[in-house]
């Protein structure tokens, strides 16, 4: 039963946003496998980070293909079986993006749990020789000042355990300024969204090999 949801989840997932057969066979796909920030809460898909990064790699010339595979609401312990339906799909990933944990943090799961979760989709990736880039989470300080180092410390640990690309903080100039976020104050509104695509495509663009202009 769990497998058959997690199949419906990513299979509605794909259609929400757009995934097409228009791209190229020859297209990189880059899986972003995330929770509500990535999916895009409170926002149009085509202004989500996932889509805003797509269209600035194919007018600058990458032929590449943005899967936004965020489902809000989801932690680490999803990770490892959504990237296994990913690997089986047709459009098979080449990149992954790997931003997950936030909800993690946030529930107060034990960082433990967390590590040995992101861990088996560390593993998973680097066994199907995916490029893999991991974005770091950080969480407010009210959750005790261990759990918060402990936390955030996890990330560059993982990263340098199995030998990623690493984002330090996804959220970066985003977290904690009002302007840039919707009325709850943790999901990032249209202009947040656009300062996430910054923190991500000078990480995406080392791993892809420039062609030539591609309409967006």
């Amino acid at each position: 039963m769990k497998r058959i949801l997690i199949w419906i989840c990513c299979s509605v997932l794909l259609l929400s946003h757009g995934v097409t057969t228009a791209w190229a066979q020859s297209d990189t796909v880059i899986l972003i496998l995330g929770d509500s920030l990535t999916e895009g809460t409170g926002v149009a898909p085509e202004v989500a980070y996932p889509r805003i990064v797509e269209q600035q790699l194919r007018q600058a010339g990458y032929a590449v293909k943005v899967i936004n595979a965020g489902i809000g609401g989801s932690t680490t312990a999803s990770a490892p079986a959504r990237l296994r339906w990913h690997l089986k799909a047709k459009l098979r990933p080449q990149i992954l993006l790997l931003a997950l944990g936030a909800n993690d943090g946030m529930r107060g799961v034990p960082v433990s749990a967390s590590k040995k979760h992101l861990a088996a989709t560390l593993a998973l990736a680097k066994k199907h020789q995916l490029k893999v880039i991991l974005a770091g989470m950080q969480i407010p300080p009210n959750y005790g000042a261990a759990y918060t180092r402990d936390f955030a410390a996890m990330y560059p640990a993982l990263a340098k355990d199995y030998r990623v690309a690493f984002i330090p903080f996804l959220l970066k100039n985003v977290a904690a300024q009002p302007k840039l976020n919707l009325g709850d104050g943790i999901h990032p509104n249209p202009a947040g969204h656009k300062l996430l695509a910054q923190n991500v495509l000078p990480y995406l663009k080392p791993l892809l090999k420039k062609t030539s202009p591609v309409n967006p």
